[in-house]
């Protein structure tokens, strides 16, 4: 062979072992409802950094945070569709689709983190299954902080709560606003800036968390907290794409999953006092919930759980009763 040839071989071959990384590396793109300022959001962004890190480069995945590819109650249906490879949920949207998805959602059921731990471990299995059905796998499960009023004026008792326009956010949480005399209203998260401003809501049901994510303080003053519940996220992978990567990217992404819902859950029991001190910072009052308000609240849950009951498939009634077990 001339000199020539071996130097036209000698550039293939570089050229060859340059595009070797390149052609090896997979791209995913993740959809999420939240804002980075969201300890969901960062606690995603450490897991896809631990993701690359484990696969050595072999996996990218570009976040977009806050709805601002894929609204978040459509995001189960775009990673089942290979729109996009995974994203994060909130359980509590797809009520209409199954029971078990209300579960979380009803006023008492879970009202500690210590008994959301518990509740999340009895319907592990059953979600895992359902999504597997679907061509979906769950990595994480991930708890929200306890819950409260966002209200212009402080809650001395029920009747304030009377007739009061209120924001809430999924089909359970209104049936309890409607139950405690409210006109609750579904609302995106990305919606309740302009709701308040336009008059269509007065006040607001969740976490401190998400009154931080939404700037509350320029529409309201007061945060009374309940406690009442502690629904949940997942995040979710499409199982094809997933079954598309090597065995060792797998486990990567499999680790750094498992790793996300330790780490998450402690971020989310942080949350609570550190989100509250930011809502002080911004001149709001926080109070705990009169007993009035507490009591029409458990009212309403245990008649919401009978009504689940009611509705619940066998093998949905044999999670709850599971769930009941572990408490005692």
């Amino acid at each position: 062979m001339n000199r020539r040839a071996l130097l036209a071989s000698a550039t293939l071959a570089l050229t060859i072992g340059l595009a070797l990384p390149a052609s090896a590396q997979t791209a995913w793109t993740m959809a999420s409802g939240y804002p980075e300022s969201s300890f969901f959001t960062q606690n995603i962004r450490q897991m896809i950094k631990e993701i690359e890190e484990k696969s050595g480069g072999k996996l990218k995945i570009d976040l977009r945070s806050n709805d601002s590819l894929i609204k978040l109650d459509a995001v189960k249906r775009a990673v089942q569709s290979g729109q996009v490879q995974i994203g994060e949920i909130r359980l509590g949207v797809y009520g209409n689709e199954g029971a078990m998805y209300n579960l979380d959602n009803i006023p008492g059921v879970a009202t500690t983190f210590d008994q959301a731990t518990k509740l999340t471990d009895a319907q592990r299995p059953f979600f895992d299954e359902l999504f597997k059905k679907n061509g979906l796998r769950a990595i994480t499960y991930v708890a929200w902080p306890g819950q409260g009023f966002y209200t212009k004026q402080p809650l001395k008792g029920l009747a304030d709560l009377k007739g009061q326009k209120l924001r809430i956010y999924s089909k359970q949480t209104q049936i309890m606003g409607e139950r405690l005399g409210m006109e609750a209203l579904i609302l995106p998260f990305a919606e309740v800036p302009q709701a308040f401003s336009t008059g269509m809501i007065q006040s607001l049901w969740t976490s401190a968390q998400t009154g931080t994510d939404v700037q509350v303080w320029d529409y309201v003053k007061h945060f009374t907290y309940t406690g009442t519940m502690h629904n949940k996220n997942a995040i979710l992978v499409n199982e094809r794409a997933f079954r598309q990567l090597d065995a060792a990217t797998q486990k990567a992404v499999l680790e750094a999953g498992e790793a996300a819902t330790k780490r998450g859950w402690e971020l989310a029991k942080k949350a609570s006092e550190e989100r509250e001190n930011v809502l002080k910072s911004h001149g709001m009052t926080i109070a705990q919930s009169p007993k009035d308000i507490l009591d029409a609240i458990e009212v309403a849950g245990k008649g919401m759980v009978q009504e689940w009951l009611a509705a619940a498939t066998a093998e949905e009634k044999a999670v709850y009763e599971n769930y009941q077990k572990s408490l005692k």
